[in-house]
């Protein structure tokens, strides 16, 4: 494996900023978008179960529809891809059992080998709900893909904007995830920035490292 330049990276997280105007024009190329979506898969996430699912709109009208719940923000509208990133709610024994058969077939595990991860996953999953942060602690997952997802964009050319000012409960009904076990948690619009977007060029406000780094 060759990594990346740190200089590249750099440049490439000073370029990244959270984008206020796309250019509704501009569609993100299908080969680049299916890269970003395997980033999203890629995501690391306690005991590696995964507890989500990212929905990715890019109908027009759909778009439009999630405006009205998104502060009337024109990011959902005029990017080429809006991603709804939602968590499990209630995450259990099923979902354990899913993940340990998902095991055994990617790296041929068997069972027996697997039954003290599992009961270390289903006991610390049953003291969470019992604690009653479960879902807390499932919905912290979601914001590690969130990161994954802008960074690889940003690696990539791609603009982002992460969108937590929308109304969760507003985005599952246009959806159609009411019901369905995975509510909305948080946003990100992707595309390309608008030549007009005067927020583009701001250089960046960040605390020196000094203040922000400890180091012990």
């Amino acid at each position: 494996m060759i990594p990346v330049p740190a200089q590249t990276l750099l440049n490439q997280l000073h370029w990244r900023y959270a984008t206020k105007r796309f250019d509704a024009n501009r569609k993100i190329p299908a080969e680049t978008w299916k890269i970003l979506e395997e980033a999203l898969v890629l995501s690391p996430s306690s005991f590696g179960l995964q507890p989500w699912k990212f929905v990715v709109i890019t109908r027009p009208e759909t778009k439009q529809a999630l405006v009205p719940h998104s502060w009337t923000q024109s990011q959902p509208a005029d990017c080429s891809h809006h991603v709804v990133f939602t968590v499990r709610r209630g995450l259990g024994a099923e979902d354990v059992e899913r993940f340990i058969q998902r095991t055994m077939a990617v790296r041929g595990a068997t069972r027996e080998s697997l039954t003290p991860y599992q009961n270390i996953m289903l006991g610390s999953l049953d003291q969470a709900a019992k604690a009653g942060h479960l879902d807390s602690w499932q919905t912290h997952q979601v914001y590690i893909a969130l990161g994954q997802f802008m960074t690889s964009a940003a690696m990539m050319g791609i603009d982002t904007c992460p969108m937590e000012g929308i109304v969760p409960a507003r985005y599952d009904e246009v959806l159609g995830l009411t019901g369905t076990g995975y509510a909305t948690v948080v946003a990100c619009a992707a595309g390309y920035r608008s030549p007009d977007d005067k927020y583009a060029m701001l250089p960046k406000v960040r605390f020196p490292i000094s203040e922000v780094i400890r180091h012990i």
